[in-house]
């Protein structure tokens, strides 16, 4: 290793891996990224249906869980983040999905310039590659696969048909910025393999000589000269370790341990901070606030054909079939992945755009990624969009090894029991819609006892869960916002030399999966990272 080099970035997920790439390109600056878990060598990890084995394995998913939720019924709810190289872009479900145009209009006018949807399209443009060829909101040379799914489901193909009876219109493409529609999900699978932010991104860059990657190294604090980042300590095994950035540091370790390196290294509420006896380098009350996540609430049907997963898992030829598509043909269910079927639409009369988002998977479990019924089953997962219930993340101990507290307080907010309410209800209305009513044989959950308002928020309560989206946790805005952690250039307000480049800095959670935003807004922060060092900015752009 290194004892300097320019540029630090710590996390080697969605976004880390596109810095990697970006800030190596040139050849001119020397970069270090330094990630926590092991190679993305596990197989699993790039069989596109394989983060069912990666959803609980602990050598590549850090496996953390929320505090009790008050809520949920008490329950501490199961949160796995991606811990290797690619982080959750590794283990996650593969949905391609941008957001809605107004989620980025609404950051710009949040006090954010240049990240309105009009501005952020081009970068969106830059990163995919995507298969329904040319189009005003597409791109087709970029690193990033987004793949159609091809192959037609009988199970998908009943849903999409009963939403249109429903007055929703299918659609092909769901990132046009206009969101509503039924249909397929595309994929960032190609070739039947996943394409990871590791694969699209830092497999082509690790050959160059001025890029170091550095695995099993957790760092632990950022060390600070009065207030300018200057090094980061870090652990591989039992040995410390420390590296300077002679330009800038950059934290891209997600939306639960980027807040937590910030706090550990003296930058958060000074009244958190004082509690564990951690010196106050920069008071920002905004950090490891402001934590959003979208709930999904699955619901789960028995289907009246054996047409799903759980009856080609269940018998040995079964298995061997769907191996034997993917080995042969890179095709079948192992290289599609769970959730196939797509709806964006509105549930609540005053909204004016989809509030909601379902995820049709071919199986069902009693939770993602463990095993299957033993009936045709299919899970019928919705989320609300944009939540207005806000949690947290806060150390509980200088303990760098430890994980925060994690509180989402999910559904604390009227709008999000009212919108799960009746998601769910529309959810049952479409599943009693031909031609889809004809293979659902019987609602197993929430199940038929389960139809005043108050017994189907019982029902949110006892069994909703993450979809995995945790955001907003070091937000960006204007040095005038009390609660802003970031500048719009993605500069920690009151500090030199420090970035946050991940899910932390959505001001607001965009309206769908995040993975793609996070990776086009670090295609944007690598611009900013460029063109700052070679033109650093005016004493106006600093006080803005």
């Amino acid at each position: 290793m290194s004892e300097a080099v320019d540029y630090i970035i710590v996390g080697a997920g969605s976004a880390g891996c596109v810095l990697a790439n970006r800030l190596s390109e040139n050849g001119r600056y020397r970069v270090c990224l330094l990630e926590a878990g092991p190679p993305d060598s596990n197989p699993w990890i790039h069989i596109p249906i394989g983060y069912g084995k990666t959803m609980f394995d602990k050598r590549v998913n850090w496996g953390f869980y929320t505090d009790p939720e008050p809520n949920m019924l008490g329950r501490r709810i199961y949160w796995p983040r991606g811990k290797t190289l690619g982080g959750s872009s590794s283990i996650n479900g593969l949905i391609y999905i941008r957001g809605q145009q107004q989620d980025y209009d609404h950051w710009a006018a949040l006090g954010n310039p240049g990240w309105s949807w009009a501005e952020c399209l081009p970068y969106f443009r830059r990163l995919e590659r995507n298969d329904l060829g040319p189009g005003p909101t597409r791109g087709t040379d970029g690193p990033l696969y987004a793949s159609s799914i091809r192959a037609r489901h009988e199970l998908v193909e009943a849903f999409i048909q009963s939403a249109e009876t429903h007055g929703i219109a299918r659609t092909d493409d769901f990132n046009t910025g206009m969101q509503e529609g039924v249909g397929y999900y595309q994929l960032t699978t190609h070739g039947g393999w996943r394409c990871s932010a590791a694969v699209a991104y830092l497999k082509p860059a690790r050959r160059r000589p001025n890029l170091e990657v550095v695995t099993r190294a957790q760092v632990t604090r950022v060390i600070m000269e009065g207030r300018c980042a200057r090094a980061v300590e870090y652990r591989i095994g039992d040995q410390v370790r420390t590296l300077r950035a002679r330009k800038e540091i950059i934290l891209c370790a997600g939306a639960l341990l980027s807040p937590q390196l910030l706090q550990l290294s003296g930058i958060g509420p000074a009244s958190l901070l004082r509690r564990f006896d951690t010196p106050v380098v920069r008071d920002l009350p905004g950090v490891g606030e402001n934590l959003q996540d979208h709930l999904q609430l699955r619901l789960i049907y028995e289907v009246t054909k054996p047409i799903t997963n759980n009856d080609q898992l269940r018998s040995l030829w079964g298995r061997a079939r769907m191996g034997l598509q993917w080995l042969l043909m890179r095709s079948g269910p192992l290289a599609i992945g769970i959730n196939q079927g797509a709806l964006f639409c509105r549930v609540l009369p005053e909204s004016d755009r989809p509030d909601i988002q379902f995820h049709l998977g071919t199986l069902s479990a009693d939770l993602a990624g463990a095993k299957v019924h033993d009936f045709s089953g299919c899970t019928y997962s919705v989320c609300q969009l944009r939540p207005e219930s806000r949690g947290h993340v806060r150390i509980q101990s200088p303990d760098p090894l430890q994980p925060p507290s994690m509180q989402p307080n999910y559904l604390d907010a009227d709008l999000d029991r009212r919108t799960a309410i009746a998601a769910v209800r529309f959810a049952r209305r479409l599943a009693d819609t031909a031609p889809l009513k004809g293979l659902m044989k019987r609602e197993y959950r929430p199940g038929r006892d389960a139809e005043s308002d108050s017994e189907i928020l019982h029902f949110c309560r006892e069994h909703g869960a993450t979809i995995f989206h945790p955001t907003g946790t070091a937000r960006m805005g204007p040095r005038a916002d009390p609660m802003a952690v970031v500048d719009p250039r993605m500069k920690v307000h009151g500090i030199d030399q420090l970035r946050v480049v991940d899910g932390s800095v959505m001001p607001t959670l965009v309206s769908g999966n995040t993975n793609v935003p996070i990776i086009m807004m670090a295609e944007r922060a690598a611009e900013f990272i460029l063109a700052d060092a070679v033109q650093p900015p005016t004493a106006q752009e600093l006080a803005a």
